[in-house]
């Protein structure tokens, strides 16, 4: 029993030593991991601090040179801010210098105005002392011729007024019949004083139109800008607007040249636009010129409530007042149309008051009488015919209605205004210089030339220019091929040949441009 017993507590202290010896030894192992785990997060805490310096000293050199760049480009704006101040100033140096030359124009004015104030009041209180001398010696007259006539003024007065109404009367009896013989053979004299008076009183200028304009510009550095690299800006630019760009030798301007005035004006517009802007290039061409094609419309209309309020003419339609902004664009055998028109206008307001007949409505129907001239669809009828219907259509009064139609004897005339209007068409358009048909049948050769060219299929867009001794063709690139490109010109040359009747030659040139349209979104 007792062996049993010491052999349990040997066992006991065996398993008690070798439990303490386990502890240790797993002590001593889980130091050493914990050592191990140490130096790893170590060796990894400084590979991550040398990774970020890394970083930072590349993101820092970003930074560095993105900074630099915004300086630079904030230097070039600064730079370029300060040209255009600097620029600016010149300019208000400038004006206010002419500003202070107006100035001392004006005082200098202003004082030979008081000197000859006082000289007028001088020479106005010198009469007034004369008038008053002369009234007293007047009075003194008359007082002395009553005394002597043993009469008073007022009965002397009408005694001579009684003797002279008894004369009349025996001398008229006697006249009347001779005074309406003479009448009837003066009639036709008195008619033409009373037209040749109404000329003269309407003294208007006479524009003749041209087919060409001028487009100043500041220094002959922008030619360049506007020819472009191998000619593509001026080439877009031609082929927007359909007229021709001259660019040559002519110092600080560019000829722009083209029979169609409202082509020029949006191709002069255009040419303004991209300079101030300073951008010049075929995608911004095409995009300035659609801009101001759309914004002419906008000065038409100006134009014609313009001339509506100078001539006092109301409650004009809003289309016809359209039609008369479009006169300023077009031309009737070399006269400028709008300036036709308001001078038709006033020669008959003259005329009907000379006359005693309603001067207002003769006004309106004289700016009015040519608006089928300016009718964008162009149909079949006379101008005149179709002036009235638009007149009618637009509730204007049946005379005014009635002297459109009839002033080229379309139409019988019903209202006395109607032979004024036509009388008064004539003396504008019989004026000396006043019209060209040579420049009326050049301008409907061009437009007849285009006409031919657009007739063919597959032709977009068609400019006559260089007066008609070059015909620009642009084509459809989608229908129409390189090969028939070359063939639709020699057909339409051969058309021209065969159609038109034109002095020298004419070259014709198809141009077909490809283009591939994208949008990035």
């Amino acid at each position: 029993m007792e062996v049993a017993i010491y052999v349990l507590l040997t066992a006991i202290v065996a398993l008690a030593a070798g439990i303490f010896i386990g502890r240790m030894l797993l002590q001593k192992v889980y130091k050493q991991r914990e050592e191990d785990a140490k130096e790893r997060a170590a060796l990894i805490i400084k590979e991550a601090e040398a990774s970020s310096e890394s970083i930072k000293k590349d993101k820092m050199l970003q930074a560095k040179e993105k900074y630099l760049k915004l300086k630079a480009d904030f230097e070039e704006e600064v730079n370029r801010k300060k040209n255009i101040l600097s620029n600016n100033e010149n300019k208000l140096k400038q004006r206010e210098q002419q500003l202070k030359q107006q100035l001392e124009k004006v005082n200098r004015q202003e004082k030979e105005l008081d000197k000859q104030k006082s000289e007028l009041e001088e020479q106005t209180e010198i009469a007034r002392r004369r008038r008053e001398e002369s009234e007293k010696l007047k009075e003194q007259q008359i007082s002395i011729l009553e005394k002597a006539a043993n009469l008073t003024a007022e009965e002397a007065r009408n005694q001579l007024i009684e003797t002279l109404k008894d004369e009349a009367r025996t001398k008229a009896s006697s006249h009347i019949k001779d005074i309406i013989e003479e009448a009837k053979l003066t009639a036709t004299k008195e008619a033409k004083k009373v037209v040749l008076e109404t000329i003269q009183r309407t003294a208007t200028e006479h524009a003749i139109e041209n087919c060409v304009s001028v487009f100043n510009i500041e220094s002959d550095d922008i030619k360049g800008k506007i020819i472009g690299r191998e000619g593509r800006n001026i080439r877009a630019l031609e082929a927007s607007t359909g007229v021709e760009i001259i660019v040559d030798d002519t110092p600080e301007a560019i000829i722009i040249s083209g029979f169609d005035p409202v082509r020029r004006e949006i191709a002069r517009l255009s040419l303004h636009r991209l300079v101030t802007d300073g951008r010049i290039h075929p995608a911004r061409i095409e995009e300035i010129v659609a801009k101001t094609t759309k914004n002419i419309e906008d000065e038409i209309v100006e134009i014609g409530e313009r001339t509506v309020i100078d001539l006092g003419i109301h409650g004009l339609h809003p289309e016809l007042i359209k039609m008369v902004g479009r006169m300023r664009f077009r031309s009737s055998y070399g006269q400028n149309l709008l300036q036709h028109s308001r001078e038709v206008a006033k020669l008959c307001a003259t005329l009907a008051a000379e006359l005693g007949l309603n001067a207002k409505l003769a006004k309106r129907a004289g700016l009015l009488h040519d608006i089928g001239k300016v009718w964008p669809e162009e149909p079949e009828l006379p101008h005149a015919i179709l002036g009235m219907q638009l007149a009618e259509k637009y509730k204007e009064n049946p005379e005014v209605c009635n002297a459109i139609g009839a002033h080229h004897d379309e139409i019988e005339m019903t209202s006395m205004i109607s032979p004024i209007i036509q009388a008064c068409d004539a003396i504008s358009g019989s004026r000396p210089g006043a019209r060209r048909e040579v420049m009326e049948s050049y301008i409907q050769r061009l437009k007849d030339l285009e006409e031919l060219a657009l007739s063919f299929d597959g032709v977009n867009k068609c400019y006559a220019i260089q007066a008609g001794r070059e015909l620009r063709i642009m084509v459809d690139a989608e229908n129409v091929n390189d090969e028939r490109a070359g063939l639709l010109s020699f057909e339409i040359s051969q058309k021209i040949e065969k159609d038109m009747q034109y002095p020298g030659q004419i070259k014709v040139t198809v141009i077909r441009e490809m283009r591939s349209v994208a949008y990035a979104k």
